[in-house]
């Protein structure tokens, strides 16, 4: 019989920022800050970061977030996983999509697709909004 593998406390943290583009460096900053603590190495955090980063710009882009709504992230590590959710006000459903050479936006979700093991967007059941979530499997670094 294989011994099990020690399983990771739940650790997680969650953040409400203004529709605003300052909030993608504030809430990249935050995770970095957050992750040191966390048994995920330093180039999945970064990854993490990443991945935050192009949800968040998402979410401040195309959410239509209005003044009093804000945009919630929470990113949790449990068990051999790391989860990063963005979730705002937006009635669309995003696509990943093929930005052309010359655009200078449009990657965002391909970037995450790329990077993330799984990821997908949940629309919430009791209300206006979505969900855009991704995850990262934790392996040894």
């Amino acid at each position: 019989m294989r011994a099990a593998r020690p399983r990771t406390p739940l650790k997680f943290v969650g953040w409400c920022f203004p529709c605003h583009p300052r909030s993608v460096g504030r809430a990249r900053r935050l995770l970095r800050e957050e992750a040191r603590d966390w048994p995920v190495g330093k180039e999945t955090a970064d990854v993490a970061a990443l991945l935050l980063s192009e949800l968040m710009a998402n979410a401040c882009r195309h959410g239509r977030t209005t003044p009093e709504r804000e945009i919630r992230a929470l990113c949790t590590v449990d068990g051999e996983k790391l989860r990063i959710e963005v979730s705002d006000a937006g009635r669309g459903v995003p696509r990943v999509r093929q930005a052309r050479d010359d655009e200078e936006a449009g990657r965002g979700l391909a970037l995450v697709a790329a990077l993330a093991d799984v990821w997908n967007v949940s629309l919430r059941p009791h209300g206006t909004g979505k969900t855009v979530w991704c995850e990262l499997r934790l392996r040894q670094e």
